[in-house]
């Protein structure tokens, strides 16, 4: 996997970029799990990266 790569699918922006930063996932709302199994969107982490201050 590269930097330029999403890390996983609910990802608004590759990890590290500029402008962006770590959210509590809105799918688990931060558990890891949807539907009593690791959350599709986060991976099972809880938190997604998104752009932040309108970036």
């Amino acid at each position: 996997m590269t930097d330029t790569d999403l890390s996983k699918p609910g990802d608004k922006a590759p990890p590290g970029t500029p402008g962006t930063g770590e959210n509590i996932c809105p799918r688990c709302h931060g558990t890891g799990k949807f539907n009593a199994v690791p959350c599709p969107d986060c991976a099972g982490t809880g938190k997604i990266t998104e752009p932040i201050g309108g970036a």
